[in-house]
C-alpha cells in the first residue's frame, strides 16, 4: 500500500476520531489557525502529521497498540521526506522505524490525558483564601512580556511562543497585580470541539498552595463552553502535575515517547 500525502480535512477528521483522546492534538490541528502549518501522511489507515508552525518540525505518529506495525510501515516510506533535524511524539517502539537514518535523543516517556470526568473540577474560588486575595484574568497579547519573564522563572523548560495567546485562552492568577500562576492551551478549536492544555506553572514562591489547581480548573471550564474534548500531555515522570490532573477529573489515555531526531552524517 503506498505513501499518500493528505489534503482533505474530512478524510483526516474521520481516521483522527477513531481515537479522539489520542489524537486531540491533530484534531485541532484541523483547525484554520493552525491547517496551513500540518503535513500530513496516509498508508492505509496509518497517518501521521508534520508540524511546521512552532520552530523545529514536529512529528506526531501515534496509535492503539495493535496498529503500531502499519504506522511503523508508513515512518519507513516517510524516511526520505522528513527533515534533518526535528522533534517527535511517537507510540512506543515506532523510534526505531526512523534508526537507518536518525540518531534520536529521548526527553523520556510522556502520557496522554483526557479530561473525562468534569464533574471533579473545583470551583476557583476557595475558602481558605481570603476574598479579593486572588484575581482570575485572561491574559492577553499586552501580557507578553510578563509572561516572557514569568515562564523564564517558574518554568524554564517552557515551549510557550507568544502566539499562543492569540490561538487559545490563557488564565492567569494574580495577587495584589503579581503574576502567580498560569494555563493556557496548545490548541483550541471550536470547530473540531477539542483543547489541548498546556504551559502550566507556577510561581516558585506561591507552589504548594493550589494555585495550579485554581488555573487549570477555571480553564477547563471555561474550554468546556465551547469543546467537548479537553487533552493534555505531561511527562510520565512528573508526579505532582500527573496526580494534579487526577484529581481534577483527567484519566491516563497512552503513553508515548517525546525524541529529538537528527540525520546521521
Amino acid at each position: 500500500m503506498p505513501l499518500e500525502s493528505v489534503h482533505d480535512r474530512t478524510e483526516l477528521a474521520d481516521l483522527l476520531c477513531r481515537t479522539p483522546d489520542l489524537r486531540a492534538y491533530e484534531l485541532g490541528d484541523l483547525d484554520d489557525r493552525f491547517w496551513p502549518y500540518t503535513s500530513w501522511y496516509r498508508r492505509g489507515d496509518a497517518l501521521a502529521l508534520l508540524y511546521h508552525g512552532a520552530g523545529l518540525p514536529i512529528l506526531l505518529a501515534l496509535d492503539t497498540p495493535d496498529r503500531s506495525e502499519p504506522l511503523a510501515g508508513l515512518l519507513t516510506e516517510l524516511l526520505p521526506l522528513l527533515p534533518r533535524r526535528f522533534y517527535a511524539h511517537l507510540s512506543p517502539g515506532l523510534e526505531h522505524a526512523l534508526e537507518p537514518a536518525y540518531e534520536a535523543e529521548s526527553n523520556g516517556p510522556h502520557l496522554k490525558m483526557a479530561l473525562t470526568d468534569p464533574t471533579r473540577l473545583v470551583r476557583a474560588d476557595r475558602s481558605d483564601i481570603p476574598a479579593g486575595a486572588l484575581e482570575t484574568v485572561e491574559l492577553t497579547t499586552a501580557d507578553l512580556p510578563e509572561l516572557g519573564a514569568f515562564y523564564e522563572l517558574a518554568y524554564p523548560a517552557h515551549s510557550f511562543a507568544p502566539g499562543m495567546v492569540a490561538n487559545g485562552p490563557y488564565l492567569g492568577l494574580r495577587r495584589g497585580g503579581e503574576l502567580l500562576a498560569v494555563a493556557g492551551v496548545h490548541v483550541w478549536s471550536p470547530s473540531y470541539r477539542v483543547a489541548a492544555l498546556g504551559n502550566v506553572a507556577t510561581h516558585p514562591r506561591a507552589r504548594g498552595g493550589g494555585l495550579a489547581t485554581m488555573v487549570v480548573s477555571a480553564l477547563c471550564r471555561r474550554l468546556l463552553a465551547t469543546v467537548d474534548r479537553v487533552a493534555l500531555n505531561v511527562k510520565a515522570e512528573n508526579a505532582p502535575a500527573v496526580g494534579l490532573y487526577h484529581r481534577l477529573g483527567f484519566s491516563p489515555v497512552a503513553e508515548y515517547t517525546e525524541l529529538t531526531f537528527t540525520a546521521r552524517d
